[in-house]
């Protein structure tokens, strides 16, 4: 038996459905108070690999990097690497996770920053 304050146990304290011990209230909450928060995965959502802005690589070699790993055109691998420079990051490519995955190591081995996050 788990006394509540003084020395009259939990049991008698309580009423309806909640539960005084002390001072301190605790009310009980049926299932249809609590709000159903839907956690089904998304699986048809793609992926992305994020470049991240870093202090280190010239845009020249981001630029080269994009155009190596991906074959992304000069122009193209241009407009993400100053997306990487302006805006702090750029998504460089979209697929599975484990496309994604791959590319991000792919791109440290590269010295760049990368992350992946789904779309």
């Amino acid at each position: 038996m788990i006394a509540g304050h003084g020395t009259r146990p939990v049991e008698e304290n309580c009423r309806g459905n909640g539960v005084t011990i002390g001072s301190v209230s605790v009310a009980a909450v049926s299932p249809l108070d609590v709000e159903e928060v839907d956690e089904t995965l998304d699986d048809d959502r793609p992926w992305v690999t994020i470049v991240w802005n870093d202090p280190i690589n010239l845009m020249s070699y981001v630029t080269y990097v994009f155009q190596k790993l991906f074959g992304y055109s000069k122009p193209k691998a241009t407009k993400l690497m100053l997306d990487v420079h302006h805006k702090g990051r750029a998504s460089v490519a979209v697929g599975t996770r484990e496309e994604m995955e791959a590319d991000a190591e792919r791109l440290h081995a590269y010295g760049l920053w990368a992350t992946i996050a789904q779309d």
